[in-house]
């Protein structure tokens, strides 16, 4: 009962802690979990959790480093895999070697195996930690996508060196050799069980898929258990369990990318789902480090063998040094190893050297040291060792919480233009994950609805990607495909010139039919100052249609006559492109004005007789739809704030931006 009580309780904790950021976003997240998890166990409520470092690695770490895994661009880590391998393993074994003899050397009573053993458990940077500081700090992308590809590798090497080092501290016996062959056995061997597990696992995923079990449920909790299984097998066959995770991610992420068109339920499942999972593993990983970090410090300060401020000033110094270290080891591989390559400017290297945040495995870690040697005596200096890595850890998140936003603040822009560039690049990018959730959504009894919001989405991004530049020149396959949908125009247009001549048609229908097309060969050709003219008074006169001004312009029977039309014109188009078409042609432009007019037919054949029942249901899904879209523009604002990829103030011109579309779809919805 104690245990769910705990579990609970932190559980209220992550929640609280994000209201709290919301009314102060200039302190990070996990700094504010950290506090709540202190406080919780600093009042008097007889909530104690005691930390057991192989459940945390397997609970936390794995499902953690899986999902960075399967989310991190896999051609940015192979095209980083030079720096990332020389800061997750040559300045891991570079740390434990020049920090474990500083720490031996000033602090005499650690033994030099113990000190080498710190300096490894110190040596791995916290991916969970950076990317929860960068929510509020624009970093570089190129500088973010290295500290992840370093925090998902030198998990390992910093964990491997840390065993080796105990191992020797306990036994008093340490072979250079065997320890060299024994990493290069646990590492490589944990990669390539994680891929093998990943690749058997996702065997047994098709299988179930032919043999007719295409549940989401069920696929979705094998996609949970995964991580446990990878870490569990590798750790059981004697390598890292966690590079296993890391592996087992990546090949999912491949996988993923076959399975996302073939069930796309599945995909959206899976992101909600994650999202939670990650949420509250995220948050548990600080509010559990919080609450270890009283217990820890005030066993060293009620200690009258240890003074207090001495051994503070022990850590701040291991701390500089880690920092000192990291700064010299990336500016060597910048101006001597990066030839032929794109260098790092100093800024970017100063970047780099805060952000090596130190987390909750280095806690962790430190925890596993066993309280006796093998001769029975207790192991030298324990609970100095774990403070320090405490207070380090404490060090390094505010530091990094401090220093980041002001060296990583605002990026000048040259001039008002680039600016502008920049902000409506970031306006079509949320608009179109808007579009990608319509997509998700779109069912039998939505269809029309969603196609008709997406089409104004896509009118919306068409014309802001037209504001950089009214007169830029399209691509060959984009001019190739414009020529096809005027070529259909053409064909429409005739079409209605013959139905007039016949007497099939009224006048006043074919003028009506050629206005519209006029209208639509205007956007076309990215003749926005005439085509927003056009627009403004087709609205103007939609609005006196629907008021009641002009209602004897267009009756029912109208709208039914011109709807026919427009059914006719698209098959008569359907006729003559389908006979233009060349499937042998890779891209054949004629192909997508087929696939255009076709959704046209389908629609127009699926309109129900009676008309106003249908309009009812058609807006009321429409407002619903409009709705749902506005909420997936602002929720990706905010992952995209959260993750650091846009800062504050961009942010807020892109909500304010959603607002505005907000404001004018309601006006639309409710003339409507």
């Amino acid at each position: 009962m104690e245990i769910f009580v705990a579990v609970l309780v932190m559980l209220v904790l992550i929640g609280v802690s994000n209201v709290i950021y919301r009314f102060i976003p200039f302190v990070p997240v996990p700094l504010i979990q950290i506090a709540l998890g202190a406080v919780m166990t600093i009042l008097p409520l007889g909530i104690h959790l005691h930390l057991e470092p192989e459940l945390f690695f397997i609970l936390f770490i794995a499902p953690l480093l899986y999902n960075d895994g399967k989310h991190t661009p896999r051609d940015e880590l192979w095209r980083l895999r030079a720096p990332i391998l020389l800061l997750s393993v040559g300045l891991v074994f570079a740390t434990v070697f020049v920090v474990g003899y500083t720490i031996h050397w000033m602090i005499p009573s650690i033994p030099l195996a113990a000190a080498f053993g710190l300096a490894a458990i110190l040596s791995p940077t916290d991916a969970v930690a950076v990317g929860a500081l960068a929510g509020r700090i624009q970093l570089p992308k190129r500088l973010m996508r290295l500290l992840e590809g370093e925090a998902l590798m030198n998990d390992a090497s910093g964990l491997v060196a840390f065993k080796f080092a105990i191992a020797a501290a306990m036994t008093g016996i340490f072979s250079l050799h065997k320890a060299t062959l024994s990493f290069l056995v646990i590492a490589v061997g944990g990669l390539m069980v994680g891929a093998v597990i990943a690749f058997i696992i996702i065997l047994i995923r098709q299988l179930l898929r032919r043999a007719g079990l295409e549940d989401e449920t069920m696929h979705m909790l094998l996609q949970i258990v995964t991580p446990f299984i990878l870490y569990l097998v590798a750790e059981e066959l004697g390598v890292s369990g966690i590079l296993a995770a890391v592996a087992g991610g990546i090949v999912h992420a491949i996988e993923d990318d076959r399975t996302d068109q073939s069930m796309p339920k599945l995909k959206s499942v899976s992101v909600n789902t994650w999202s939670v999972i990650l949420f509250i593993l995220n948050g548990l990983v600080f509010v559990i480090l919080g609450i270890q970090i009283p217990d820890v410090t005030s066993v060293i300060f009620k200690d009258p063998g240890f003074n207090n401020y001495v051994v503070i000033w022990y850590a701040i110094v291991i701390f500089a040094l880690l920092l000192v270290l990291r700064f010299v080891w990336t500016f060597l591989f910048t101006w001597f190893g990066a030839s032929g390559r794109e260098t790092l400017s100093f800024k970017v290297i100063i970047l780099t050297t805060i952000s090596g945040v130190r987390g909750a495995v280095t806690l962790a870690g430190a925890f596993s040291i066993p309280l006796l040697l093998n001769n029975g005596n207790p192991f030298p200096q324990r609970d100095l060792i774990i403070f320090l890595a405490a207070f380090i850890i404490l060090l390094s998140l505010l530091t990094a919480s401090i220093l980041l936003p002001l060296i990583a603040k605002k990026r000048v822009i040259a001039d008002e233009a680039e600016r502008s560039h920049e902000e409506r690049e970031w306006q079509m990018k949320v608009m179109g994950a808007a579009v990608k959730h319509l997509e998700h959504v779109s069912n039998e009894t939505n269809e029309a609805a969603v196609e008709s919001v997406v089409a104004e989405y896509r009118r919306m991004i068409l014309q802001i990607d037209m504001k950089d530049n009214p007169n830029k020149q399209l691509s060959r396959g984009k001019r190739e495909e414009l020529e096809m949908r005027m070529l259909a125009l053409g064909i429409e247009r005739n079409y209605v010139h013959n139905q007039l001549e016949k007497g099939l048609i009224s006048p006043k229908h074919a003028h009506f039919y050629n206005k519209m097309l006029d209208q639509i060969e205007l956007i076309l050709a990215n003749r926005l100052h005439l085509s927003k003219m056009v627009i403004k008074g087709l609205l103007g006169k939609i609005k006196a249609l629907l008021t009641g001004k002009n209602k004897a312009a267009y009756t029912e029977a109208d709208i039914y006559a011109l709807r026919g039309l427009k059914l006719q014109c698209s098959e008569a188009v359907l006729e003559e492109m389908q006979a233009r078409c060349m499937p042998e042609v890779k891209n054949d432009p004629t192909e997508f004005v087929i696939a255009y007019y076709n959704q046209i037919v389908s629609r127009m054949k699926a309109m129900p007789i009676h008309m106003k029942n249908k309009n009812n249901d058609f807006n009321e899904a429409r407002k619903e739809l409009h709705w749902i879209a506005i909420q997936a523009e602002r929720e990706e604002v905010q992952v995209l704030y959260e993750k650091g990829t846009i800062d504050r103030e961009l942010a807020a011109l892109l909500r304010r931006h959603i607002r505005d579309r907000e404001a004018a779809m309601y006006e639309e919805d409710e003339i409507g």
